[in-house]
């Protein structure tokens, strides 16, 4: 029996996260190593942007949600359990709920970007991609928001905390 047979579907999942975001990583140390951290946080910005585009349109196409763009709250609450669903690892150590109509609330516990720039030595200057990544499907899907607080940096380097409130606008 091959290890695709052996693995739950969660098991697979996780396997498949912890694989791309460990590319994500290297291709980010291997940026900054030779371009420079500033380099390294636009090209990552432009690839998450890009990449942002293509998985939210694939989400939206395996739950056969048609219309262009989102609706309305429960339409988003719905594309983002399911996005979550597939594309989260329980490593991410991540949690989010919607505490109120056109809300969502996340609290990062321990962040694997943090911990990642930590070790190769650029967390000082590292532009956060994880929020940015959801604030782009959030863009591609038509919804206007705000979100609160402002990121750039990495939170739990600024603020020793990383959590906020997305608030949405149809």
């Amino acid at each position: 029996m091959r290890l695709f047979e052996k693995l739950s579907k969660n098991e697979l999942k996780e396997l498949l996260v912890k694989c791309w975001m460990t590319h994500d990583g290297a291709w980010f140390y291997n940026c900054s190593k030779e371009l420079g951290i500033n380099v390294a946080n636009k090209l990552n910005k432009a690839a998450i942007k890009s990449l942002s585009m293509i998985e939210i349109q694939r989400i939206k196409k395996a739950i056969g949600l048609k219309t262009k763009e989102i609706q309305n709250f429960e339409q988003l609450k719905q594309i983002i359990d399911d996005a979550f669903s597939v594309l989260k690892g329980e490593f991410m150590n991540f949690s989010y709920t919607f505490p109120q109509q056109n809300q969502l609330h996340w609290v990062m516990k321990r962040c694997f970007a943090n911990e990642g720039m930590k070790r190769i030595g650029v967390i000082d200057e590292y532009e956060c991609g994880v929020l940015y990544r959801v604030c782009c499907w959030l863009d591609f899907l038509g919804v206007k928001y705000k979100i609160e607080p402002t990121i750039k940096k990495c939170l739990l380097l600024t603020q020793n905390s990383c959590s906020g409130v997305l608030t949405f606008y149809f």
